[in-house]
């Protein structure tokens, strides 16, 4: 049979490459300003569009899938050309791949700062984005695919295994995840209230981490190491056995995010035993991945691109190990909502997906330009700094974390609070913080320093297109091998069957924790006193949503008698029922707000979001002087009320047309009882719907509190 001869698409290698390091930098910028304002909020620029909780969400997206994204389909296109000796299926899908990829990062970069967002923590983008993701996943998805049926290699390699998996998974997440009702064009409320909608959104954000920031690096790990230390797989059979068990079990762990809260508890027991399971398929990978260089150690300290792939490795061993350790209850109840868990993520993050896109990027540059790398010494710094980055931003992320978790729970011996004012806490971690932005910028410096580097390296030469020979697959003739007609070795031979295959196993877990939750009426028990927000209480709700106040405040109160004595009463979860979109938090930046409405007045709220330090001393809250300034947009009023209609929230039949008057009144009132206190604010601006939500929270059930210093 004739060899065939073809080229490889190197330019979209590339230009997924150069977009990586473009987005790289501007989302750990993004990252060290937040970090800054966190010890310093005037970084902010008193500007509204710069706050932390707007731009905060900006920081993950960008990371996520502006960096992370760019470089998984630069590696994915790269390594499934050469694995399947075909070139990309179609050139055409491929620029509207790139280009449409990176105009959902634009828009993600326009609206987030401009408040629209839909709140879900990594699934921020507003409808319309969110249809364009689906679509572009799409392209990639037949690109993929296209390929794959093409190709001239019989069996599929571990690495494809990996992408199809990715691909599948984050197809399910991302469709789920996106139930939305839509108000405008960039205005939703998600179809899932409370729990429900808490459930479906951490089946989302903890399998977003599996299926795109892990899946699609092991399946890069598994293509790239072997080639960079020139060593095969350590292990064939331990590489099935990684990626079935690590897709299967993967799916279900995600209620270990919401450990006491008002979740069901089985659902939460189950969490927790998927994500104990979880260490064996994880360390199964990293296991694989390091053997890989046995007897290669000689050239991991000569080559500085092996370096940063052991370290990425050993960080995803870290990772992996700490994350089933911290969904034991008894650990979670001390990390969660602390600065642990940003550590925890920062560890995979920084060290798993950057580390490993950098040694990929020092890797691939040189060989798509036929060069030498522009200079070892330059790299070689961007190891040492980043891996000291690493170290500064995390070590003090875990003592924050861990003098958070203790101080919020300790008693004096007369069993009161020790610290019942919460911003005593912030305080003690400021240098903390300090420490932390001095490792982001650390890492920050030696991300600049490789896209120098590789700038140099690709000036110095020009993209070469590859072109190469390869035998044409004969389908027709069966293999004689009888390793062949084992099990896998024929499921490799059967990419829609492998696709099918893989679909159905992380479907299973996903159906088994949500179906109950939906279907079972007693799992989440009614309310009587529960009722639905005022027209002025469901604007101010989208305000608060607006600014990202929930980047900073949870709104779910576990059963401890630190957090009853300290908040309240403990959440319920028929308190939620209304909740579109539910905002339980994931940090505690600042008190938890669930029971909120009704301690305080209604002026030390307006002093408080005026300058925050008048109320609370040395807050690191920063002033919301536009929501005095900005007038309440009241046109959606009866938009959003026929929306809640629609979704089941049971206002009564008219009340639409006439939820502007009702609005007005409960306005008028809250101005009236301000103007008693000697500030004159005009009963239409926004800052009196956000007081009516703030003053709503937790009242419908009474709550047994302790009387706070007014200073919290």
């Amino acid at each position: 049979m004739q060899l065939e001869k073809f080229t490889y698409d190197n330019k979209i290698v590339r230009n997924f490459g150069i977009a990586t390091i473009i987005w790289g930098i501007i989302g750990m910028t993004v990252g060290l300003l937040i970090a800054l304002q966190l010890f310093k909020p005037a970084m902010n620029m008193g500007n509204q569009y710069t706050t932390f909780g707007r731009i905060r969400p900006l920081h993950t997206n960008a990371v996520i899938f502006a960096f992370v994204g760019n470089a998984i389909f630069m590696g994915v296109y790269y390594s499934l050309q050469r694995l399947l000796k075909a070139r990309t299926f179609s050139d055409t899908l491929s620029k509207i791949h790139f280009w449409g990829w990176q105009l959902i990062i634009v828009s993600a970069v326009i609206t987030l700062p401009l408040g629209f967002t839909s709140s879900h923590e990594y699934a921020e983008l507003e409808w319309p984005i969110d249809i364009a993701i689906t679509l572009i996943w799409v392209v990639f998805g037949v690109n993929m695919f296209g390929t794959i049926f093409k190709r001239r290699e019989r069996h599929l390699y571990v690495a494809i295994w990996f992408y199809i998996a990715t691909f599948v998974t984050i197809a399910v997440l991302h469709i789920v995840n996106s139930f939305q009702l839509p108000i405008s064009f960039l205005k939703s409320y998600y179809v899932f209230a409370g729990v429900q909608d808490a459930l479906v959104q951490w089946w989302y954000g903890h399998n977003a981490v599996a299926f795109f920031l892990t899946t699609p690096y092991l399946g890069m790990m598994y293509y790239f190491l072997p080639k960079m230390a020139n060593r095969p797989v350590y292990s064939y059979k331990l590489s099935i056995l990684h990626f079935w068990s690590l897709i299967f079990i993967y799916i279900w762990a995600g209620p270990h995010h919401l450990l006491y809260t008002s979740l069901p508890g089985w659902a939460q027991s189950v969490g927790v035993a998927f994500s104990i399971m979880l260490i064996a398929p994880s360390w199964g990978g990293m296991i694989n991945g390091l053997l890989t260089l046995r007897g290669a150690w000689d050239k991991v300290r000569e080559d500085v691109t092996l370096k940063f792939m052991v370290v990425a490795i050993t960080a995803y061993g870290m990772a992996t190990f700490e994350g089933p350790m911290l969904s034991l209850k008894q650990i979670n109840a001390v990390a969660h909502f602390t600065d642990w868990i940003v550590a925890h993520v920062h560890v995979g993050a920084l060290g798993w997906n950057g580390f490993l896109t950098f040694g990929i990027m020092y890797y691939l540059v040189p060989k798509l330009y036929k060069t030498e790398l522009y200079s070892k010494k330059m790299a070689s710094f961007h190891f040492w700094i980043g891996t000291l980055g690493i170290l500064f931003y995390a070590v003090p992320m875990y003592w924050a974390g861990f003098t958070q978790g203790l101080m919020w729970k300790e008693f004096t011996a007369e069993g009161l609070l020790k610290y019942p004012n919460f911003l005593t806490t912030t305080l003690q971690i400021i240098p903390m913080h300090v420490l932390r932005g001095i490792g982001g910028a650390m890492y920050l410096l030696g991300v600049i320093v490789m896209a120098i580097n590789l700038g140099k390296t690709m000036l110095r030469a020009k993209l070469v297109d590859e072109t190469v020979e390869a035998m044409p697959l004969a389908k027709e003739i069966e293999s004689t091998d009888p390793a062949d007609k084992k099990w896998h070795r024929v499921l490799e031979r059967k990419p829609m069957k492998f696709m099918v295959l893989s679909l159905i196993v992380i479907l299973i877990g996903g159906m088994v924790e949500m179906m109950p939750t939906f279907t079972i009426e007693s799992n989440i028990p009614t309310i009587a006193a529960v009722k639905p927000y005022s027209p002025l209480e469901l604007q101010g709700r989208d305000l608060y949503i607006r600014e990202g106040c929930v980047n900073c405040h949870t709104q779910t109160i576990r059963p401890f008698r630190s957090e009853t004595e300290r908040y309240g009463e403990y959440s319920k979860a028929g308190e939620f029922v209304y909740d579109h979109p539910f905002l339980w938090g994931s940090k505690r930046t600042g008190p938890d707000l669930h029971r909120i409405g009704g301690k305080y007045s209604n002026a030390w709220h307006f002093n408080h979001m005026v300058d925050p330090t008048s109320m609370s001393p040395g807050s690191i809250m920063p002033p919301y002087p536009w929501l005095i300034e900005q007038t309440l947009d009241v046109s959606t009023t009866p938009a959003k009320i026929r929306a809640m209609q629609t979704l089941g929230v049971p206002y009564r039949d008219g009340f639409a047309s006439e939820a502007n008057d009702k609005l007005k009144i409960q306005a008028d009132e809250i101005a009236k009882d301000l103007k008693q206190n000697n500030i004159n604010v005009k009963s239409d601006k926004e800052i009196i719907a956000l007081i009516a939500y703030l003053q709503r929270m937790g009242t419908d059930i009474k709550a047994n509190r302790m009387t706070i210093p007014s200073n919290q």
